[in-house]
């Protein structure tokens, strides 16, 4: 299959987006949008860096990689609309396996109503994937991490330590023995974007947000230094699945803390609004739970504490860094 029939292939047949002018067809895309902020990120994935063949399927990789974007979206606390998928294709790559993996981003671009604008085909030694998002928020309701205050509350969405506990799992285990931990397997693979919650937080008079990619300690600490606040979290409040009890408890704590890739949301938030976030929650079916608090800046080499069977230490920056 040449360029043009691989875009052919892939190019939608309609497109959802009333914002949407020109889809795919001509050198760039059109969308307009006259009463809202437009957002945009872009994430690249490298195979055997941020995914593998051996543990995920293509179809696999296409969703996870386009729900990696999704949920900085939602840490923006805005509405994903489009995408834009660039490709670097080697040659032991099938045309199903592509295919697969344009399958996968496709039925989560679905779930959130988003069309695929286009963007570009080249040839290369190893599968890399270079996906750009743009979404929309109303005028001035963008959520950033500098907006934690002294008094905050701190929360997180979901349960962490799952994706890392799957991805062990696939690594460690025979695959006779993996079906007993299918919800860790498919919360690696298949992670869902909080994007419904933080839309709903828009009524909010002020929040900090931040997806939770690199690990818990590395997305506090940038609140921490984005807010220039301390940020205090009780680990015992962490919430987790109830089988990572089942694993050593050193992993636990590292893939608590440190894994990443759960793609859920840590924020803070006032006392006073707190219950609201709390009715979200219940609203959208999102697991919300509170972590600790924020307070002011005491030192600027550590703003990140963690409190312990009553021990307080430094919670350095631990998670996944992109270039090492």
């Amino acid at each position: 299959m040449d360029e043009f029939d691989f875009i052919k292939s892939i190019q939608q047949k309609n497109y959802k987006q009333p914002s949407l002018i020109k889809g795919v067809g001509d050198d760039a895309a059109v969308f307009r949008s006259t009463y809202q902020d437009t957002v945009t990120s872009v994430d690249t994935f490298v195979e055997n860096v941020h995914f593998s063949i051996e543990t995920m399927k293509p179809y696999h990789i296409g969703y996870r990689a386009l729900a990696a974007n999704i949920s900085d979206m939602a840490a923006m606390g805005c509405n994903p609309a489009y995408y834009l998928v660039s490709i670097v294709i080697p040659k032991h790559w099938s045309e199903q396996q592509l295919a697969d993996i344009f399958e996968g981003m496709k039925d989560l671009a679905s779930v959130h109503n988003m069309d695929l604008l286009g963007g570009d085909t080249v040839s290369g030694n190893e599968l890399v994937l270079s996906i750009t998002v743009i979404g929309f928020v109303d005028k001035d309701k963008a959520r950033y991490r500098s907006n934690a205050v002294s008094g905050d509350r701190i929360f997180v969405t979901g349960t962490l330590g799952d994706s890392a506990a799957g991805l062990h799992v696939l690594l460690e285990l025979d695959e006779k023995d993996q079906e007993p931990f299918s919800y860790f397997i498919n919360r690696h693979r298949m992670p869902t974007p909080r994007v419904s919650f933080a839309k709903r937080l828009q009524s909010l008079s002020r929040v900090a947000l931040n997806d939770i990619s690199d690990g818990i300690a590395n997305e506090a600490a940038e609140i921490a230094e984005a807010s220039k606040v301390m940020m205090h979290i009780n680990y015992e409040q962490i919430p987790s699945h109830h089988q990572l009890d089942q694993f050593d408890y050193d992993k636990t704590k590292e893939w608590k803390l440190s894994g990443g890739e759960d793609f859920e949301l840590i924020g803070t938030v006032s006392e006073k609004e707190w219950p609201l976030v709390v009715k979200i929650g219940e609203e959208t079916n999102t697991k919300v739970t509170a972590i600790g608090y924020v307070s002011e800046l005491t030192n600027i080499a550590h703003n990140v504490m963690l409190y312990e069977n009553n021990n307080k230490q430094v919670l350095h920056k631990s998670g996944y860094t992109h270039l090492k």
